[in-house]
Parts: C-alpha cells; sequence; structure tokens
C-alpha cells in the first residue's frame, strides 16, 4: 500500500511538472524548448490536416476518425496559442526589450494563424503559423544591438 501511495505522489508531481509553464515567479525557463514545442504543435496541425483530407467520410469509422483529427488539430493549435500568450506574451517579453513591437507582431500573427488553422484544413495556414515561429525564433535569440547612435 506504502509503494502505491509513493507512486501516486511521484505520477503527480511528474504531472504537474509536464503541464504549462507556472506564473509565479520561478525564473525557469527554456526558451528553445518552448520554441520546439511551437514546432511540434505546427507538425501534428500539419499531420491531422493531411489525414482530415485523405479520409472520405464514406463509413462510420472514417467520420470517427475524422472527428479525432479535427479534435486533434484543435488542441494542438490551443496549446500553440497556450505557449504564445502564457509563456512568451505574459512572462517572456517585456516593453522595454529590444524589437518590442515586431515581437508582439509575429507573436500575434502566430495566434491569428492558430486560429486559422482550426477554422479551415488549409495548409497554407500551418505554412504560415512555421514562417512566423521562425521569424520570432530569429527575433527572439537575436543579438542585442550594439551598433552606436550616429552624432
Amino acid at each position: 500500500m506504502k509503494k502505491r501511495a509513493v507512486i501516486l505522489i511521484i505520477t503527480i508531481a511528474l504531472a504537474s511538472i509536464a503541464g504549462a509553464h507556472c506564473q509565479i515567479p520561478c525564473g525557469i525557463y527554456d526558451d528553445h524548448a518552448r520554441i520546439a514545442m511551437m514546432e511540434e504543435e505546427a507538425t501534428t496541425i500539419e499531420k491531422s490536416m493531411t489525414e482530415i483530407a485523405r479520409l472520405p467520410a464514406d463509413s462510420p469509422q472514417n467520420i470517427n476518425q475524422l472527428v479525432r483529427w479535427v479534435n486533434n488539430k484543435d488542441e494542438h493549435a490551443d496549446k500553440l496559442t497556450e505557449i504564445v500568450t502564457y509563456y512568451f506574451l505574459a512572462q517572456r517579453i517585456k516593453p522595454d526589450t529590444e524589437n518590442y513591437e515586431a515581437k508582439l507582431k509575429t507573436l500575434h500573427g502566430m495566434m491569428i494563424s492558430a486560429m486559422k488553422c482550426k477554422q479551415t484544413v488549409d495548409l497554407k495556414n500551418v505554412e504560415d503559423l512555421k514562417t512566423l515561429i521562425h521569424a520570432f525564433e530569429g527575433l527572439y535569440f537575436a543579438k542585442p544591438s550594439t551598433a552606436q547612435p550616429a552624432h
């Protein structure tokens, strides 16, 4: 019985670590991991859209699978939006950072593309999303400008 209680406690602890990043000032961030997660979410959305387009709705089994792929697509679009809002917008992007407006615009574009991915199965929306993720990555990890203003 004690062994089961220990396993339960460990499982709960690990599950809480695997969830969304906290909104307390813990100071634990892994920006590269979040970018990789967003890329993975976009790839999953793309796979879901491809499967939706591939499956004919000619049988109850296929209809069931279509519903599951649509749900999967929407879930991963939501996960990506969560990373954008709760990790980057709420915690990492500060008004005094370089390229603040460009970062905000790019993150907002990602949210719009994720929304369009939920509304359609147009792979162009996934392409746009991936392009924005890579653009944001370049902005976010850019070295601070060392150029001196001209006199």
